[in-house]
């Protein structure tokens, strides 16, 4: 295989995306971290109607659990709007672009009508690469205490 080639060739289809999981704009922070909490996922999509709008994850939890900000407050003021996404036709190297440029560990999925079809995340595109370049992952030397040049997130 060659890791170029499958990277431009191969879509976010085949880099195991999850099941969206969509709430509504209007829905209060705790009924979508309720949601969450049953699913065990990390984020959530938010709709307004049948169409992405947006995109709450734990880092916006912890946001806003660290400013005491309510509950019971709609997603919409918590969230990231508009979220960068991928389309289903597009590359993996395409998401794993759109996730190392911007510092993302997930994308959504739409199709051409802004609908959400899926999600995809760093665990998935991490899969990927194992699968299709076992030799080359697992041959790694192992990095002892490696070198942080920044700190995780925004």
């Amino acid at each position: 295989m060659n890791l170029g080639s499958d990277l431009h060739t191969e879509t976010v289809l085949q880099a195991s995306p999850l099941q969206p999981v969509c709430v509504q704009i209007d829905t209060p922070v705790r009924s979508a971290l309720e949601r969450l909490q049953e699913i065990g996922r990390s984020a959530v999509l938010v709709c307004e109607g049948d169409r992405l709008v947006g995109i709450f994850t734990e880092r916006d939890a912890l946001r806003l659990l660290a400013s005491d900000g309510d509950l019971n407050a709609p997603i919409r003021e918590f969230m990231a709007s508009n979220p960068v996404t991928v389309r289903q036709t597009d590359s993996v190297e395409t998401a794993i672009s759109k996730m190392s440029s911007n510092g993302y560990r997930r994308l959504p999925i739409v199709d051409d009508r802004g609908r959400p079809t899926g999600l995809l995340d760093a665990s998935g595109l991490i899969h990927w690469l194992v699968d299709h370049f076992p030799s080359a992952v697992y041959n790694l030397p192992p990095v002892a205490k490696p070198a942080m040049h920044q700190r995780e997130g925004p």
